[in-house]
């Protein structure tokens, strides 16, 4: 079997599909995107794709270790989100030849279903008390929710005062068991953050996430010392070797890597698995499509320490198309009490909807995060 050419379609909302061909009609998807960044990340699919083009599609190791080390220059958003859905879209080919769903191929699933949580609040969160309402009353017993707007280095306590109130009207909505995560979003830097994750306590989120910048990750040993929440963080990192100092350092108690950044399903495998070994559980980021949800499920199934999956139906970015629109048959991941199947047909286990892909392509998009300014007119993290 050869690979013989591929196609990227850049859809609504946000999302950047793949299709790569073969010649015994086997076709494999794959989600390669950053938010924000698809025509820069489809380049990047193109580059590299041209050293796969003839070849079995079945040597995943050896093909992603050649887009890996083969250009000297490696890792970073834009070339593992690349590889990332390359990656998805051979392993979706694996499973097809060999008529299997991808867990099987991973050594076979450690779970029968998953537990998934579900976004309320949007950018700027507002009414979560009424959202988290609606999510219980649709069977999710786990939500995600911004922790704040825009923050400065050292800011009022007001605003500490807003995300507080905030997080308490989900508690009192949701009731005691309902898992909050409460998403920092990097846009809190360290001094704040030490006092937010503090004033949470009484609330008993399920964790706090990206309390800090990626890149200011020394900066996690401050703010456990400062709170019992679980820290949570991975979704700008994007290779085991970034991972590797997070997880030494020990201040870490859950991490979430992207399947479709973090280099994709052979990657992500890896990256949970040296967190098993750490003792830290494994949330992976997925506010994106359908192929990137079906990767991560697959992932999941097989980790042991995997214990519930970000999904994006219904997520404030979803304008104009949502999770289950480009599917053929979209049961396949039916939510049942605040969990997901497994999808267990070959490969990813989901029948993209080609026709419809084609047809909202001709739409495209540009999507851009928005860029958000402090009262005194320096730029903010979103």
């Amino acid at each position: 079997m050869k690979i013989t050419g591929f196609t990227l379609y850049q859809v609504p909302p946000r999302w950047l599909f793949l299709k790569i061909e073969t010649d015994e009609g086997l076709v494999g998807w794959g989600e390669p995107v950053i938010e924000g960044r698809a025509a820069t990340v489809a380049t990047a699919v193109q580059e590299l794709m041209g050293s796969l083009l003839g070849k079995d599609p079945r040597n995943i190791e050896d093909h992603w270790n050649v887009m890996y080390r083969g250009g000297f220059y490696r890792g970073g958003p834009i070339l593992m989100s690349a590889l990332a859905g390359i990656d998805q879209a051979l392993w979706d080919i694996k499973g097809k030849f060999y008529n299997a769903p991808i867990h099987q191929l991973l050594g076979g699933k450690a779970r029968d279903t998953m537990r998934v949580y579900s976004w309320i609040g949007g950018d700027r969160p507002a009414e979560v008390g009424l959202a988290a309402s609606n999510m219980v009353a649709k069977g999710f017993t786990a939500v995600k929710m911004n922790a704040t707007e825009e923050m400065h280095y050292v800011d009022t306590y007001a605003k500490i005062d807003a995300a507080v109130a905030r997080i308490a009207a989900v508690r009192e909505a949701g009731g005691p068991d309902l898992g909050i995560g409460v998403d920092f979003h990097g846009r809190v830097h360290k001094p704040m953050a030490k006092i937010l994750a503090k004033e949470l306590e009484p609330f008993r989120p399920m964790f706090i996430e990206e309390p800090v910048l990626a890149e200011n990750n020394e900066a996690l040993r401050d703010i456990a010392r400062h709170t019992s929440i679980p820290i949570a963080t991975g979704e700008r990192m994007f290779s085991r070797w970034d991972f590797k100092q997070l997880l030494t350092d020990g201040y870490v108690d859950i991490i979430q890597p992207d399947l479709s950044h973090a280099g994709g399903i052979t990657e992500c495998k890896k990256i949970i698995s040296m967190a098993e070994a750490f003792d830290v559980a494994a949330a992976p980021h997925c506010p994106l499509g359908p192929i990137a949800l079906a990767a991560c499920l697959q992932v999941d199934a097989t980790c042991h320490n995997a214990f519930i999956q970000e999904q994006s139906l219904g997520i404030h970015y979803n304008i104009g198309n949502d999770l289950l629109d480009y599917l053929v048959d979209s049961t396949v991941f039916e939510y049942h009490n605040g969990f997901a199947n497994i999808p267990d047909g070959p490969g990813l286990g989901i029948q993209v909807n080609e026709e419809y892909v084609i047809q909202r392509a001709q739409t495209g998009h540009d999507w851009k995060n928005p860029i958000w300014r402090n009262p005194d007119g320096s730029v903010a993290e979103w």
